[in-house]
């Protein structure tokens, strides 16, 4: 079964557009187990202080956020940090990888443009959630 870290920005583009790719993408998680989600302690982080600025809480609806990541970090596997920095252009991308390193996950899987182009990084590969929907079957 595939292993996947998500950035940050599929949290947020699921929980505003559930019916859009990363809403699917993390629904097919929920709903059907296709993939293992892996996560660490600083990727939660970054997700719930996302999920928590102004312009995503008035996209919201109403809609607890907070609550929604909780339900998914309770079925994620969460790693341990681990330090890895210099590999991404922005180094706060450099999380992600390091979470699938320590979690043995394929796949990181971004919206963003900067870190899709790095493409992989120590047999780990950075796709976007439409690239992993089709890896998936969709």
């Amino acid at each position: 079964m595939l292993r996947s870290v998500l950035d940050a920005n599929v949290y947020v583009g699921a929980i505003i557009q559930p019916a859009g790719t990363p809403g699917r993408l993390v629904e097919r998680f929920l709903r059907q187990a296709d993939f293992e989600l892996v996560l660490s302690p600083a990727i939660v982080d970054e997700v719930l202080r996302a999920l928590g600025y102004r312009k995503v809480r008035r996209l919201l609806r109403g809609a607890d956020a907070q609550l929604w990541f909780e339900d998914l970090v309770v079925l994620a596997d969460v790693v341990a940090d681990r330090e890895l920095s210099g590999v991404c252009e922005d180094p706060d991308d450099d999380k992600y990888l390091a979470a699938a390193l320590e979690g043995r996950a394929s796949h990181v899987v971004t919206g963003d443009r900067r870190f899709l182009a790095l493409g992989e990084h120590a047999g780990v590969e950075i796709v976007t959630p439409r690239a992993f929907l089709d890896l998936l079957g969709a």
